[in-house]
C-alpha cells in the first residue's frame, strides 16, 4: 500500500462538515466515493481536521492508502503503477462543483494529514451591508465594531495556552492547549477579515474567539474582562459562536510539503 496526500478546496455551504456522519452528507463521504470509483478500489481518506457544517476550505489536505501494484505473474516481479498525471482531472470529473482537487502526490508511509501538520490558519469574513454575492460566504453584521479594540484583545491570545473557554464541550481531545502565533483584524472592502494562525485548533474555537472579540468591538467587554475569560477555562464565560458561513480554513503547513 502506498500513501498519498490529496490537496483540495471546497464550499461547505451544502455539506454537514468534512467528517463522515450517519444520515448527513459530508465532504469526506463525497470525496471517498469519487476516489473509490476512480481508483477502482475502496478508498478511505483521513482529513487534516474537522470543519463544521457550512464552513469552507480554500486549502485542505487528506491522506489515503492505495494499492497501486500488480502482483507477480509467472515469475515476473511486482509492478508498481504510478498515479496518472491526469488523476486530478479524472477525480474532479467525479466530484460536484463545490469540491475541487488541486493535486495528488506520493508521501512517506508514515505521513499523516492530521498529526503531521505543524500549523493551520483560518480566515473569518464579516461584512456590514447586505450583499447577495456574500450570501453563505461571509457574516452580515448590522452594527459598528471597534477594530482597534478587537485587535488589542486579539493580542492577548498570543500569550495564552489553554483555550478551554473557546472549545466545544465533550470533545475527544487530550489537551486544550494551542499555540496561537498570529491573530488580527484588518479592513477588507466594506468589511473586516480576521486572520488567526496556530499549531492546532479546538472544535468551534475560531468561531467562539470571533464571537467574543465582537463583544469587545461592541464595547460590551473590555481587555481585562477578555483576559478573565481566557483564564476562566469556562466556555460559558465566552461569547456566542459566530455563524459558520464566514469561516474558511486557508492554510495547512507540513514540513515535507511545498
Amino acid at each position: 500500500m502506498q500513501r498519498y496526500f490529496i490537496e483540495l478546496s471546497y464550499d461547505g455551504t451544502t455539506y454537514h462538515g468534512w467528517q463522515i456522519q450517519p444520515n448527513a452528507f459530508t465532504v469526506q463521504e463525497c470525496l471517498d466515493k469519487a476516489l473509490s470509483v476512480y481508483f477502482r478500489q475502496p478508498i478511505v481518506t483521513m482529513g487534516c481536521g474537522r470543519t463544521d457544517s457550512g464552513v469552507h476550505a480554500t486549502q485542505f489536505y487528506a491522506h489515503f492508502d492505495l494499492n497501486n501494484e500488480f502482483p507477480a505473474v509467472e515469475g515476473k516481479p511486482v509492478v508498481k503503477v504510478p498515479v496518472p498525471l491526469n488523476a486530478v482531472t479524472g477525480i474532479n470529473s467525479l466530484l460536484p462543483y463545490q469540491i475541487s482537487v488541486k493535486r495528488v502526490f506520493e508521501v512517506d508511509k508514515e505521513a499523516h494529514a492530521r498529526f503531521a501538520a505543524t500549523e493551520r490558519a483560518y480566515h473569518y469574513h464579516i461584512h456590514f451591508h447586505k450583499d447577495p454575492f456574500k450570501l453563505n460566504r461571509s457574516w452580515l453584521y448590522k452594527g459598528k465594531l471597534d477594530m482597534g479594540a478587537m485587535n488589542e484583545a486579539a493580542k492577548l491570545l498570543l500569550a495564552h495556552t489553554d483555550f478551554s473557554c473557546f472549545s466545544k464541550s465533550h470533545t475527544q481531545t487530550f489537551t486544550n492547549n494551542c499555540k496561537v502565533v498570529e491573530a488580527f483584524f484588518q479592513e477588507k472592502g466594506e468589511g473586516l477579515l480576521f486572520t488567526i494562525r496556530a499549531d492546532r485548533f479546538l472544535r468551534n474555537m475560531v468561531r467562539a474567539i470571533v464571537g467574543t472579540l465582537v463583544l469587545v468591538g461592541k464595547n460590551e467587554l473590555n481587555l481585562q474582562q477578555f483576559q478573565e475569560i481566557l483564564e476562566s477555562k469556562n466556555r460559558s464565560s465566552a461569547g456566542q459562536s459566530v455563524p459558520a458561513c464566514g469561516l474558511y480554513l486557508v492554510s495547512v503547513v507540513y514540513p515535507f510539503v511545498k
